[in-house]
């Protein structure tokens, strides 16, 4: 189910202005965190006001940042996402009085808490993502994309029901592990997650892909596909940037700023502090 988007566009940054609240650091955290509600929006991976992407609040490591319960992610703003503790206390409301619903809380509660390497988790309901959760093979090495470096090895989470049950949290960190970096919902969705938002979005984005790419080829049957073999899955998950030619930058930075380039160009007005402007020649 995606989310009506409205013709016209709320700016993403609407914490400009001498008055505002926030340090420089979380307010760039913040508008780049709404921009990702954006992009999600964009590529209609979104469960109308359902769904949640978090964000460890600079400096405050048993703080994160979420979306208000009740907005559509194309209404999501830097001043509307509010700050929780990992006990789910709100800490800033942000500009509205919404909220956050319990089941918001128990998934991205038990990550941040488990995981401290980890400061950004973006977590799903699409078709495709609920399709592949729902198939006993999992996640299969169908495509580059599966197999992708960015992607790594998968975590599986069985569902207990709407995660509302704070002792599921446990089972949540325990079942992605110390490393992992997705983790498959089975009959739910996707998560996935990353040291920045660049590398969680990055991460994403070759996930979709490689779900879209599996559920299409199913419908051939499980016993006409071409799974690629172990020895090409770990020479994949082995490629650098330096070997494809790109230019070396941060995990997921180029393809996050190209998404922020492309947001501006339509006026969301991102308030995004680019940093390879000095790669990029204009007429």
């Amino acid at each position: 189910m995606a989310t009506p988007t409205d013709s016209s566009i709320i700016p993403i940054d609407d914490l400009s202005g001498s008055d505002c609240k926030y340090s420089q650091e979380e307010k760039e955290a913040r508008c780049k965190l709404a921009s990702v509600y954006r992009l999600v929006d964009m590529n209609n991976w979104t469960q109308g006001i359902y769904n949640h992407i978090s964000l460890r609040a600079p400096g405050k490591d048993d703080h994160f940042l979420l979306n208000p319960f009740g907005l559509f992610y194309s209404e999501v703003t830097a001043a509307s996402l509010v700050k929780v503790d990992l006990d789910g206390k709100v800490v800033d409301p942000g500009t509205t009085d919404l909220g956050v619903p319990h089941t918001g809380f128990v998934i991205h509660s038990a990550i941040h808490s488990a995981r401290k390497d980890i400061k950004c988790i973006i977590h799903v309901h699409t078709g495709v993502g609920i399709a592949v959760g729902a198939m006993k093979c999992g996640l299969l090495p169908l495509s580059l994309e599966a197999a992708a470096p960015s992607i790594g090895e998968v975590s599986y989470h069985d569902c207990q029901g709407i995660s509302v049950d704070s002792k599921e949290r446990e089972d949540l960190a325990a079942d992605l592990g110390p490393v992992n970096n997705i983790m498959i919902l089975r009959n739910h969705g996707l998560l996935a997650m990353g040291a920045t938002i660049e590398q969680a979005w990055d991460r994403m984005e070759t996930l979709m892909l490689a779900c879209e790419s599996q559920v299409k080829a199913m419908s051939a049957g499980i016993g006409n596909l071409i799974l690629l073999s172990d020895e090409v899955v770990e020479k994949t998950r082995k490629v650098t940037d330096e070997e494809v030619g790109m230019v070396v930058t941060e995990p997921g930075l180029m393809s996050f700023e190209a998404n922020m380039r492309l947001l501006d160009r339509k006026g969301y007005k991102t308030g995004y502090q680019y940093k390879l402007s000095k790669y990029i020649k204009r007429q």
